[in-house]
């Protein structure tokens, strides 16, 4: 039986073997490594989602109401959540005051819009006084 003799020396060898415990303990190191990386992974998902949250907030409007003159109507819209809150506001206002006069067989004309709120994080309302008038 012939020996052969590789050139690796004792010290190297024992440097690249492991024992089974240390497979065991690379097995918990990278399970806990993976379980920090879902962790933080969840954490910048709630963030994420909080954050979108924020910014979609919320909107109202309230019920179409009658003008002082015939065929005159107000209806009046509030937002909160971001910097685009009065624009959510006004659409909202717009789309009341539209589908009212189309559930009436007629289409909607503003005459004034008063939009309140610009700073960040406030409320932002727009009112929209409007008419109905007949389609052409």
């Amino acid at each position: 039986m012939k020996f052969e003799q590789d050139s690796d020396s004792l010290p190297d060898v024992r440097a690249t073997m492991r024992s089974p415990g240390d497979a065991a303990i690379a097995r918990v190191g990278s399970t806990q490594k993976k379980r920090v990386s879902g962790i933080a992974r969840m954490r910048g998902f709630a963030a994420a989602v909080l954050a979108c949250a924020s910014l979609v907030g919320c909107a109202s409007s309230t019920h179409v109401i009658a003008g002082d003159k015939p065929g005159t109507y107000t209806v009046a819209a509030s937002a909160t959540g971001g910097r685009m809150a009065w624009a959510r506001a006004h659409e909202l206002a717009m789309n009341e005051a539209r589908d009212y006069c189309e559930q009436r067989g007629m289409q909607s004309s503003v005459s004034m819009e008063t939009v309140s709120g610009v700073a960040a994080m406030t409320e932002h309302a727009s009112s929209v006084d409007f008419e109905c008038h007949p389609r052409f």
